[in-house]
């Protein structure tokens, strides 16, 4: 994506938002993955009015590549502060690449019970996918080299950012 700005992270968290509002109720279950979707998921959950607190998930245990890659030092606790057995819930992540981390937080998701659905919202969809995963709500979808990723971060404000970084050979 030389010379091709990254899109606004704040217009797709808006786009997501207008995505997912007709079809979001009330008592719907939001659930970030760690660190991004988190992010994703608290403004959503505000915007979106919901009145089931937001939660969050971190998929490092669950991860098919866990003995190879190993655990990553910032490992966060996973925290559903809601009955998952029944409920619609809206999975909520940063970037969709290869489709494993959804993978592993579906698997986690069902260790606290069987949801009557899950959706999967995502600001961006960056193509590659190695899983039959689809998002269902999409900010943006942009393709990049294998070599390339997009990561999120956020501004000690709270505003989202989407960072595009080059990985070495």
């Amino acid at each position: 994506m030389p010379g091709k700005p990254l899109p606004d992270a704040e217009q797709l968290l808006a786009a997501l938002i207008d995505q997912m509002r007709p079809t979001v109720g009330p008592d719907s279950g939001l659930v970030g993955i760690h660190t991004g979707g988190v992010w994703i998921a608290e403004r959503l959950h505000q915007a979106l009015g919901l009145q089931v607190p937001c939660g969050s998930l971190d998929v490092s245990f669950y991860r098919d590549d866990y003995r190879k890659i190993g655990l990553h030092r910032d490992v966060k606790s996973s925290d559903i502060p809601f009955e998952v057995e029944g409920r619609d819930l809206i999975l909520v992540d940063d970037v969709l690449y290869t489709g494993r981390t959804i993978r592993a937080a579906m698997n986690e998701l069902f260790d606290y019970g069987r949801p009557a659905s899950i959706r999967l919202a995502t600001l961006v969809d960056r193509g590659g996918r190695e899983l039959p995963i689809a998002a269902q709500f999409v900010g943006a979808v942009v393709s990049l080299p294998p070599h390339q990723s997009i990561e999120l971060a956020r501004t000690g404000e709270g505003r989202l950012t989407l960072v595009l970084h080059e990985e070495q050979p």
